[in-house]
């Protein structure tokens, strides 16, 4: 699969959303390819790849100028919104998956659910598109989750499980 051709059509070179995106969707992905051979090895290096790099593909829909996103849907659509793309542009399900479920740990009905959605939801969880973009620490990272309430938090602490660090 060619995400680099998807993430082009809608990231333009030379712009500051795509500079964003692109650290942002790297970093996830290095931190995912580590926890797959840490933890998952049976998933496929290059499935884990194209779905990290290609989760947060819905952004630009969004209005989030802080991160020059000036479309007009609320962020935390940009899940669905990246599959609705995905899926139009005839990428596999599991990419499409990955982008509609990875938000928080999951929203009600948009949990994920397999072990590729986990892992990448997982790992976008240690990196901001914003601030200074460096790897949060599990602490920051369980701060963060906490503050929408004890069940996320478990949600969490299963993926942590999953894939420890």
């Amino acid at each position: 699969m060619n995400y680099q051709s998807i993430i082009d059509k809608y990231y333009p070179e030379g712009t500051p959303l795509r500079d964003i995106y692109m650290r942002h969707a790297q970093s996830v992905a290095e931190l995912a390819e580590e926890l797959r051979q840490k933890s998952a090895p049976e998933l496929d290096a290059e499935q884990v790849r194209a779905a990290a790099m290609l989760h947060d593909i819905g952004i630009f829909l969004t209005s989030a100028p802080s991160i020059h996103c000036t479309g007009s849907a609320p962020y935390i659509s940009h899940g669905p919104l990246g599959a609705e793309i995905l899926r139009r542009e005839g990428a596999p399900e599991w990419a499409a998956r990955v982008a509609e479920r990875h938000t928080g740990v999951g929203i009600p009905p948009l949990v994920p659910e397999t072990r590729l959605e986990r892992l990448v939801c997982y790992a976008d969880k240690f990196y901001s598109k914003s601030g200074s973009m460096q790897r949060r620490s599990l602490q920051q990272v369980e701060a963060s989750i906490a503050r929408f309430g004890a069940e996320n938090l478990a949600a969490l602490k299963a993926l942590e499980a999953e894939f420890p660090l």
